[in-house]
Order: structure tokens, then sequence, then C-alpha cells
């Protein structure tokens, strides 16, 4: 962005919440992963409310390790743990980046990192700078959610650039740390057999599943005033949207990557109310923390038109749910149906439609959904031609190991700007304006019947690819 200063690698990252259930599950695990494979260049300074000496912590993070069932190199994690440092204190009390200032007396170029409530972010943002512990060279990774609606978003953009400068903020989605930036787009774009049929002329529609085995759980708390439209959709499944529907940017720098998924955005027609079904599966009101009487949706489906000239006229379908019947992501592109092959008996089975799957978590992998016609009896059908990357040697890190070598690095490319954003709270807000009725569905299904509504007219819900 315009008036950026080149970034430094950071020579501290400072987690704010790291006593807390993200960093328990997630940020320790991928620090520890980074230090294995010698990429993490600089100590970790955590900061929490919670009255902990320095080797409490560093216990905290074997046990959270452990948990995780990453396997533990007792040298890899000496060394990790001599880099973890402790700060204690309440986020409101300027005591707490006094002595944070302290601890990073030698520190010229650290990196925060806020693992907190959104309620928090201007909390702590101003606490740093009464502490000038912010500056034009230092950056601040912030947490989703990001806003609750495109209104409040946008009043923390403005709460945060009290302080930051928009290049200093940088907006997690851990899905940007998944296959979705480099190796889909190099997918899509390296290979001349896929990118002139990647269009209106040759796809009939693209279908994005997310689904979830898992209910919410002991999450409730959370979930509850949230649901998948927040949860999920405006962020997470619009990015892989994004990725699916953007033109080939014309540099790999961070600013050139953002501006082709923005034009992707700003060409995304407000959702409709009419084509958005929502699902709560059966029990759900009865989990921990929840309103008895509770409306929040589990499950959504829903149809995005993107009304530029390589998508115009082709239905982008999006579903997610919870307790559905498998753990699984995918990007599903189905193409136009062929005609009618005269030189088949009259009775035969007429030809289905070509297909590419993009399977992103868990494991990433490429499968083609092909007509062919066998010996065997009928003889007619799909094949499959799979390949799971993982099997080729292409498995990469875990998405939060990108992310927060990004961030210490000052890679912009993984992370989110306002005006991204904003765009996506534009498209969904429609849908959270004036949500339709909730419809139950039983767990271990595929959502609520009324979802096969949402794909009328374009063949019905496809998938998912489970690799053997």
């Amino acid at each position: 962005m315009s008036g950026a200063p080149a970034p430094d690698v950071a020579d501290g990252l400072v987690v704010f919440g790291i006593t807390g259930d993200l960093a328990k599950k997630m940020t320790f695990r991928a620090l520890y992963r980074l230090e294995r494979r010698k990429l993490l260049p600089c100590p970790v300074f955590g900061v929490a409310v919670d009255d902990w000496t320095v080797e409490q912590l560093r216990e905290h993070a074997r046990e959270s390790i452990e948990a995780t069932g990453e396997p533990l190199d007792e040298d890899v994690f000496k060394r990790f743990a001599s880099k973890l440092n402790y700060v204690s204190g309440d986020f409101s009390d300027d005591g707490t980046y006094a002595r944070l200032a302290d601890a990073l007396s030698d520190r010229k170029n650290p990196t925060f990192y806020l693992e907190i409530p959104p309620s928090l972010f201007a909390t702590v943002v101003a606490g740093l700078a009464r502490a000038h512990l912010v500056s034009p060279s230092r950056r601040v990774i912030f947490e989703k959610p990001f806003g609750h609606d495109r209104a409040s978003a946008a009043q923390l953009s403005a709460e945060l650039h009290e302080y930051l400068q928009e290049f200093q903020i940088f907006r997690i989605d851990h899905f940007l740390g998944k296959m979705l930036l480099e190796e889909f787009l190099y997918l899509r774009f390296a290979n001349t057999m896929l990118e002139p049929v990647w269009n209106r002329n040759y796809v009939a529609s693209v279908q994005i599943s997310m689904a979830e085995e898992f209910g919410v759980e002991d999450r409730g708390h959370f979930y509850d005033p949230v649901g998948a439209l927040r949860d999920v959709v405006q962020n997470h499944l619009l990015q892989v949207l994004a990725a699916a529907a953007m033109e080939p940017p014309a540099a790999g720098d961070a600013e050139t990557l953002q501006d082709s998924k923005l034009a992707v955005f700003r060409a995304v027609l407000d959702a409709e109310p009419d084509r958005y079904i929502r699902g709560q599966y059966d029990g759900y009101p009865k989990v921990k923390d929840v309103a008895a009487d509770s409306t929040t949706e589990t499950y959504v489906a829903l149809r995005l038109e993107v009304d530029n000239w390589r998508w115009a006229g082709v239905p982008f379908f999006i579903r997610t749910g919870k307790c559905l019947p498998i753990t699984e992501t995918e990007i599903r592109l189905i193409f136009r149906n062929p005609p009618r092959l005269r030189f088949l008996p009259q009775k035969s089975r007429r030809p289905g439609p070509s297909q590419i799957v993009f399977r992103v978590d868990p494991g990433t992998g490429i499968r083609l959904v092909l007509e062919a016609h066998r010996a065997d009896d009928p003889g007619l059908g799909e094949i499959h031609l799979d390949m799971e990357f993982a099997k080729e040697g292409g498995e990469g890190p875990t998405p939060y190991e990108v992310l927060l070598l990004a961030g210490i690095e000052g890679n912009r490319s993984f992370f989110l700007r306002e005006d991204m954003v904003d765009e996506t709270w534009r498209i969904v807000q429609p849908l959270l304006d004036s949500p339709p009725k909730v419809h139950t569905y039983e767990p271990g299904s595929w959502g609520p019947e009324e979802a096969n509504e949402v794909v009328r007219g374009f063949g019905r819900w496809h998938g998912p690819w489970v690799p053997e």
C-alpha cells in the first residue's frame, strides 16, 4: 500500500491472550513447529491476566503441544521454551504496558498478535500507544471475528486507525494459511488445460462445501451470538470463492494479490434472502450456554452471483454446517452437460457433467470426474482421477505456521485489508438483516431438506470427495 515502509522481520512476537484456548489449540503448536524448522527468528512474549511465572507458561506450552498430538522433540522444545517470556497484567491497566515496554527494551521491531475477544482490540492498541510501543514500522495482528456486521467492522477499523495506519493492521483469516493462496492459484493458472475452460462458457456452477462432523460442543457461549453465516461464510468461504473466481494477479506482491480478490468481492451481488436456507441441528438448544429458544443457524446454504465477464450467469453455491456426516472442505467446478451422444443406444444413460474437485481440508488434493465407457456392464459411468498432495510430497505447514511466520516477516499476502472486509460484510448483510426461518435437521445428515431448493435448476449438491 502506498506510504507503507518496506517490512522488516520482527525481532519479537508479543502474544496477547497466550493463556487462552486458541493458544492452547493452535498457537503453541504452530510456534513449536516453526522452531523445529528453524524458522522462528525471535523470542515470544506472552501477555495475559493470569498470575503465572514464565516456568508455568513453558509447562503450559509443553502440555498444549502434546495435547494436539504433535510429536515432541526435547531438543527442539528446549530451544523453543528458552524463547518464551511472560508479562502478567490486566489489559486495561497501564502498568501492564509499562512492564511490557521494559521486557521489550532491547527490541527495535516487535510484532503484536491479539488472540483476544474483539471487544478488547481497541483497549490493547490504545494501551500500546500510551506506552509508546506503536510506531509505523510495527505491525499488529488481529484474530477473527473482525466485526459483527458491516457497520461494526467499519467502526472497529475507525477505532484502530486512531493509532495505526492500515498497512500496520493484519487481519487474520486462517483459511488464507491453507492451500488457497499459493498451491490453488498455481494449479489454476499454471496449467493451460484448465485456464481456458475456467469461465462461464464451460462451467455451469461452482459448489463450495465446508462440512464439520462435530457440533458446537463447549463453545455455546461464543457460537450462539454468532452462527454459521458470521463464523465461516463471511470470512473463510468467501475467501475460498475469491480464490476460485479471481483473475490472474499481475504480480506477486501482497497489494496486487489482494486487489485481485477485492475485484471479485466487488463483482459479487448482494446475497438474496430468498436464496438462503438456515438450519439448526436437533439438540442444539440443549448445548451449554445456548439459549433454550435459540434461532441461531448451525447450517447455511446460499447462492451467490459473480457479475463479471468471466462468471456472469454461473451460480456459486455455498453450504456449511455442523453435525454433518464428515469433516471436509472442497471447491467443486461442475461443467456444462454434453449433448446427447447419438451413437449410443437410445436407452443408454445420458453422460453427466465433468467436474474438477479441489480438496482444501483436511488434507489437500485434486480429483477429476470424467465420463468413461468401460468393458463392464453397463459400461457407462463416472471415473475418478485422484491425487492427494501429501502422497506426492506436497503437504505443507499448518495454517497458523503460515500466518504467524507471515506476520513476523511482514507479508500482508495472507491477511485481509479493510476494503476486503467491508465488501464481504456488504455481500452477506442482507441475510443478516432479513434472516429466513430456521429448519431443524438431524445430526449426521446433510442438513435440512430445504437446502436442495437452493440448487434447484442446477442439478444437486455433489460430494464430498473422501479419499480412501
